[in-house]
């Protein structure tokens, strides 16, 4: 008499699993959720995970894209091309047009990455959004690291760390009044190495930027800046052509690459088995401004 194998749940399709339960979970208890897509790769493996949790029918919500106008042009590309091949309903917030009518103002060094803020407020007002799904882990920052899958956020916007609800046995609170709403995070118990892993196995195509290639970049802080519009050399300082790669995407103002030679998914996948340090730990300039900087920003209503 044959044993019958025991049926066992790899890490990454329990990782899966639980995302879809949440993006389902919102489905059922809200009434306008948006997408946070910028063309990242945790925005790519979220919209993925859309695609799975909702087939065969389409994705029933759209995606909203808080454009600073500092971005890569191979993000943007690759926004344009996948929500286009997906037939999505596509929100732009620009940070340059909300500069134009004096709802923000720009900041003396020109980086606008704390300036998106009001920006993603006044989209989610005038488009009553109650749900919001974000591709935030807690493996990226400290602040992050203490935030629910649901995170309130009251009338203004505002996260209050202390404040937060319990999610005992995987059941999520939705309950809010209107003009409150709640971020949602299916991928809070991903780390980067399982992102990449399902990049992998899922054979999700990316902006090449994420790949090692040749780049005109500047050292700065310890940092490699790529040179181009938004950064222009310093006096004293020197550019050169070095072989990097991006391993989060964010305004090209304030994300450097690091030195690469990984090229493919799986030299990917070996490079950040081996690093000890957080993305943004090692390439966010925005991050760097205080010890506090994440948790300052997401009080105010950042992601």
């Amino acid at each position: 008499m044959s044993q019958t194998k025991p049926y066992r749940v790899s890490h990454l399709d329990a990782l899966e699993a639980e995302s879809i339960f949440v993006m389902r979970e919102v489905m059922a208890e809200f009434e306008r959720p948006v997408l946070l897509f910028s063309g990242g790769k945790d925005s790519i493996v979220m919209l993925r995970l859309a695609e799975k949790a909702f087939a065969p029918a389409r994705i029933p919500f759209p995606v909203m894209h808080v454009d600073t106008g500092h971005n890569f042009a191979e993000v943007l590309e690759y926004r344009d091309q996948r929500v286009a091949g997906l037939g999505l309903n596509l929100v732009v917030a620009s940070v340059q047009e909300a500069i134009d009518t004096g709802l923000v103002r720009e900041l003396p060094d020109g980086t606008r990455n704390r300036i998106q803020t009001p920006v993603l407020l006044a989209a989610v007002e005038k488009y009553r959004f109650d749900a919001l799904f974000g591709g935030a882990r807690r493996d990226e920052e400290k602040a992050r690291a203490k935030e629910r899958m649901f995170s309130f956020r009251d009338e203004f916007g505002q996260w209050d760390p202390k404040n937060q609800r319990p999610e005992l046995w995987a059941l999520y609170n939705g309950r809010h009044h209107p003009g409150e709403s709640i971020r949602v995070f299916p991928l809070s118990n991903w780390t980067e190495l399982d992102v990449w892993h399902y990049i992998a196995k899922e054979r999700i195509p990316l902006p090449s930027i994420y790949y090692a290639h040749d780049r005109e970049v500047v050292e700065r802080d310890g940092m490699f800046y790529a040179v181009n519009e938004f950064i222009r050399l310093r006096d004293g300082e020197t550019s050169q052509v070095r072989r990097v790669r991006y391993r989060t995407v964010g305004d090209a103002s304030q994300t450097a690459a690091v030195l690469s030679e990984a090229d493919t998914v799986e030299k990917v996948i070996d490079e950040v088995a081996a690093t000890r340090i957080t993305e943004r730990g090692a390439t966010r300039g925005d991050d760097k401004v205080s010890e506090a900087a994440m948790e300052d920003r997401k009080r105010e209503g950042y992601f």
